[in-house]
């Protein structure tokens, strides 16, 4: 249990306090007044569409005994105790971490940034640690996961306070560190603000929350905040090949920094320091690459197509020599480690004459990437087909460049929906074909529909890919969420085709 001085001791900023009460246990944090429980601290935080100082009387109502805020009402309560600070933001996240005991400084913890491949190098590195010894929780794109026991998770990076809460689960469960996907807006909205990390990890830099960060150099300064918090024995993991990689650590001394490269050459760091995958083979299967690092190589078996998954096992590679395990040890771990749900995830008709690819590609990058990979991995004579979308409410500037992508790199296109949200699933339609240069393709925005047309037209060989939603078991529509899952639309319509398919890939 935590008393209030107790939290009101860790705010590193505070200006004033107004209101005594009687030393007494707090029941919990928040910063949403829905959730406050009798005996909370409140934190008004301003947000984009709301203000948390405007429901202050309803966190008192509720049973807040203390609000730290940064404007204190004109009126207050006497029962209350009114904390002010010049970021409520941080003050959340300090009162978080000295309420649930400081939890994080007691796990190693493990930070992946970037704007494609976060969650699948971040589920590596988290495999690679608990099969190493290493009891690891993992916190990301979706979910949170502490051993066998899954949390749905509504952001990449939650609230400081929900943050610090699941580190004190890990911490009761025995976990020993914790690997998380660090976003953009975690880091400018100081989610994060006082954890240490003992690894940061930049996987790659493309345009994407355009609309939050207005240009690529704000976006850029975002992601290089991770690389400042790093503690004391803290090194980073870059992929040197990314134009970024240079100013994401250009604060860092060489020898703290690790750099992964499939183009056989960086200048970035010592030798040492470097790490080099060449690529050997290549199926929609998988792909077997050479590793040279410190004067040795080694082959790693990628459950995985592409260069991009050559490059996010390379860096949880880096990680774990760098955080001290066995080289073999670390190989052998991430060749077995569990497949992510929606991130180049496989669906085979029985006879595995066909095959369907589901992947979270939502930006031009991305969709280029998986295009590219697939492309070379299409057997000659077949076709490769793409079904794609983007998402409403969200950088109407990329839609014209992921239709001429798909234009360009595909066989066959058909454009539906993805989260059309609040707007009208044409007008995106209109504003992807605008970029087709007149390239044929089919528009159909029921999703299922594009689906089944696409999995009716394969032929042998034919590969499908259904991009942009991945994982995600739902279509965001008009403000409601309606469950769609790629992958089980895919199986249904495999067996009403007649292509029947075989048990989910896990590998």
């Amino acid at each position: 249990m935590v008393l209030l001085d107790d939290l009101i001791s860790g705010l590193g900023a505070l200006l004033e306090r107004r209101g005594e009460i009687e030393p007494r246990h707090i029941a919990g944090v928040a910063c949403d007044s829905r959730e406050v429980v009798p005996g909370s601290v409140f934190v008004a935080v301003r947000g984009f569409s709301t203000d948390g100082h405007g429901f202050i009387g309803r966190a008192i109502d509720a049973g807040a005994v203390a609000v730290v805020c940064e404007t204190i009402p004109e009126v207050c309560r006497p029962s209350v105790c009114y904390l002010r600070v010049q970021d409520a933001r941080k003050a959340l996240a300090e009162v978080a971490g000295v309420f649930y005991g400081n939890a994080s400084d007691k796990l190693m913890i493990v930070g992946v940034t970037g704007t494609n491949g976060k969650t699948t190098t971040s589920r590596l590195i988290t495999s690679m640690l608990n099969a190493s010894g290493i009891p690891a929780g993992y916190i990301g794109t979706g979910l949170c996961r502490i051993g066998k026991r899954d949390i749905p998770l509504e952001r990449t990076t939650p609230e400081s306070h929900d943050l610090h809460g699941l580190f004190r689960q890990m911490v009761d469960a025995g976990c020993k560190a914790a690997v998380m996907e660090v976003s953009s807006h975690a880091l400018v909205l100081d989610r994060v603000h006082g954890l240490r990390f003992r690894a940061a990890v930049f996987t790659n830099l493309t345009p994407e929350h355009l609309d939050f960060h207005l240009n690529m150099e704000q976006y850029a300064e975002a992601k290089r905040q991770l690389f400042d918090r790093l503690d004391g024995e803290g090194f980073a993991v870059v992929n040197a090949d990314d134009p970024q990689a240079d100013f994401m650590t250009g604060t860092l001394s060489r020898d703290r920094l690790f750099c992964c490269t499939t183009a056989g050459h960086t200048s970035l760091c010592d030798p040492s320091m470097r790490f080099e995958a060449a690529i050997s083979s290549m199926s929609v299967e998988g792909t077997r690459a050479e590793v040279t690092f410190r004067g040795r190589t080694m082959t790693m078996e990628v459950p995985l197509p592409g260069e991009y998954n050559v490059m996010n096992m390379l860096e949880a590679f880096a990680v774990g020599v760098g955080l001290g395990i066995d080289a073999a040890t670390a190989l052998r771990a991430l060749s077995v480690a569990d497949a992510v749900d929606g991130r180049m995830e496989r669906i085979w008709s029985k006879d595995r004459s066909r095959c369907a690819v589901v992947d979270y590609a939502h930006t031009p990058d991305a969709l280029r990437k998986a295009l590219e990979t697939l492309r070379a991995v299409t057997p000659a004579g077949a076709g490769l087909v793409v079904v794609f979308g983007c998402g409403g409410n969200r950088d109407r500037l990329k839609r014209p460049g992921m239709g001429l992508i798909a234009a360009t790199l595909a066989d066959r296109v058909i454009l539906t929906s993805d989260n059309p949200r609040d707007e009208n699933p044409e007008a995106i339609l209109d504003e992807i074909e605008a970029g087709m240069a007149g390239c044929a393709h089919l528009r159909i925005a029921d999703r299922a529909e594009a689906i089944r047309q696409a999995v009716e037209g394969l032929g042998k060989g034919d590969i499908l890919l259904v991009a942009g939603k991945g994982h995600e078991q739902y279509q965001e529509v008009g403000g409601r969420k309606l469950h769609f899952s790629d992958r089980e639309c895919l199986e249904s319509c495999f067996e009403g085709a007649g292509f029947v398919t075989e048990a989910k890939e896990r590998s």
